[in-house]
């Protein structure tokens, strides 16, 4: 999946302070320090190198050392104010400490170590901000998307490891049940996930919570099982069709948000995602989320899918607007 821009901002940022600490870095030694590959990192230097505060005149950009960087070592000569301290206003201080206390929703996936974390931080956090939220105290509650009942069985299985029965809907709308060992809650953008072990697919599994229609709590006490690292992000099955999507550059959320294959751009400023599709209905949904920008879907067969999906949604509503047909 390609890297979304805001992960490689904080990578970014990240080697700008390794920089300031260290002097004459070779690109490989820095490519290892962020595990990226050393093309990534070069890439890396050449956009924080046109990079800087407001005025944007040479002055004010961040820069490196041209001759080392030409023999393969990394010197940062100025980093215009990037490695300062930082120092909250009391708007940003409490819109922080609003984001740690929403944790709080996630607090039963978490182990003693990543807890004891939290609760540091947000002390520490609750300290600086001091006065700002003293006259009107914080109270913030993430909204994990589950229905009650779900949300409830979920933390107390997490909280006493316990085994879970799931009614799931997918993406087709099918439901199904499913046993699993749940692992650990995950949010990410406005979803919120449980990674579990699924008995039946023996392997992790991400469940969207608001697709979980029902959750009982077995008696049976949850196995711990060995997840791949990279098991909080959704990773489409191999096996699945792979389709080829052309779209205008306004689109370029798409390749940032959706599991891909791969990324090509075009000469034009369009550019092309592969994707590994297993549901069909989720690949209809989002090439109609996104038909305006389309300008091209391979095999054909999947465009003239989704264009009949289209003309099917249209002659629906043919009755509501006093037509026989749209």
């Amino acid at each position: 999946m390609p890297e979304r821009a805001s992960d490689r901002l904080v990578r970014m940022l990240g080697i700008v302070a390794y920089l300031e600490r260290h002097d004459d870095v070779p690109v490989e030694q820095l490519a290892a320090q962020f595990g990226v590959p050393p093309e990534q990192v070069m890439a890396d230097i050449d956009t924080l190198w046109v990079t800087g505060t407001p005025g944007y005149l040479p002055d004010d950009l961040i820069d490196f050392d041209a001759a080392s960087y030409e023999q393969g070592v990394v010197r940062l000569t100025e980093s215009r104010g990037m490695t300062r301290p930082l120092r909250l206003g009391p708007r940003e201080g409490v819109a922080l400490l609003a984001a740690l206390r929403s944790l709080a929703a996630l607090r039963p996936a978490l182990d003693a170590d990543r807890a004891a974390a939290l609760d540091s931080v947000l002390a520490k956090v609750q300290a600086a901000t001091g006065d700002a939220t003293a006259a009107a105290p914080v109270e913030v509650e993430l909204q994990v998307g589950a229905a009650p009942a779900v949300a409830a069985a979920i933390g107390t299985a997490l909280a006493e490891r316990r085994r879970l029965r799931l009614r799931y809907v997918d993406a087709s709308d099918v439901v199904t049940e499913r046993d699993v060992d749940p692992v650990r809650l995950v949010s990410e953008d406005d979803r919120s996930y449980l990674l579990a072990w699924s008995l039946a697919a023996d392997a992790e599994r991400l469940f969207r919570l608001d697709r979980v229609v029902e959750a009982t709590v077995l008696p049976d006490a949850a196995q711990s099982h060995d997840v791949a690292a990279d098991a909080d992000v959704f990773q489409p099955d191999a096996s699945g069709e792979l389709v080829t999507v052309r779209l205008a550059g306004r689109a370029r959320w798409v390749a940032e948000s959706v599991p891909v294959e791969r990324t090509h751009e075009r000469g034009d400023g369009s550019f092309e995602v592969e994707l590994r599709v297993v549901q069909p209905a989720w690949l209809r949904h989002l090439l109609l989320q996104v038909a305006d920008d389309v300008l091209d879907v391979r095999p054909v067969e999947v465009a003239q899918d989704t264009a009949a999906a289209a003309r099917a949604a249209l002659d629906a509503y043919a009755p509501l607007l006093g037509a026989g047909e749209v």
